[in-house]
């Protein structure tokens, strides 16, 4: 799958390297070399291949550590910058049994949940250079999109509210 990702266009074009994929999606660190093809006018990463590099991750690793019951997608996400990023810098992706047990209950109690997750992007110093935070939606397959009404409640002339 580490194979699988690192050929992905986007991140093969951004020179993004999947280094390490621990077995159960549960740690995920990403690399990216500085090249011609990823600097920015001023020859520091270019900002969107640093979010390129954090995009998926949180995602993919709830979808498959949820498993098939559940349906994860970003709703939002925000990059801030703290330094201009030189070198290859670095993003660790963790996730916690206590996290993925956290959202299953509170998904017993309600229909959907939103979670942010952060992300920390560091040059080869260890300096933060920018943070990611992602939204993601959460619910139940079994869980209705839209709300409806029962068939007594609706007819020709019942408009939907």
């Amino acid at each position: 799958m580490r194979l699988r990702l690192n050929l992905y266009a986007p991140f093969l074009g951004a020179g993004i390297r999947v280094k390490r994929l621990a077995p159960g999606w549960k740690e995920v660190d990403v690399e990216m070399k500085l090249r011609w093809w990823n600097a920015n006018y001023v020859g520091t990463h270019y900002g969107g291949s640093l979010y390129s590099m954090t995009d998926p991750f949180f995602m993919v690793m709830l979808i498959e550590n949820l498993g098939p019951d559940y349906i994860v997608w970003d709703k939002s996400a925000a990059i801030r910058f703290k330094r201009p990023g030189r070198g290859t810098v670095t993003a660790s992706f963790r996730l916690s049994d206590q996290q993925i047990e956290e959202i299953k209950q509170a998904l017993n109690a309600e229909k959907k949940i939103e979670r942010v997750f952060t992300v920390e992007v560091k040059d080869e110093s260890g300096t933060v250079i920018a943070e990611v935070e992602k939204l993601l939606h959460i619910r139940r397959k079994d869980q209705p999109t839209t709300p409806t009404l029962p068939p007594s409640q609706t007819g020709p002339d019942t408009p939907l509210r």
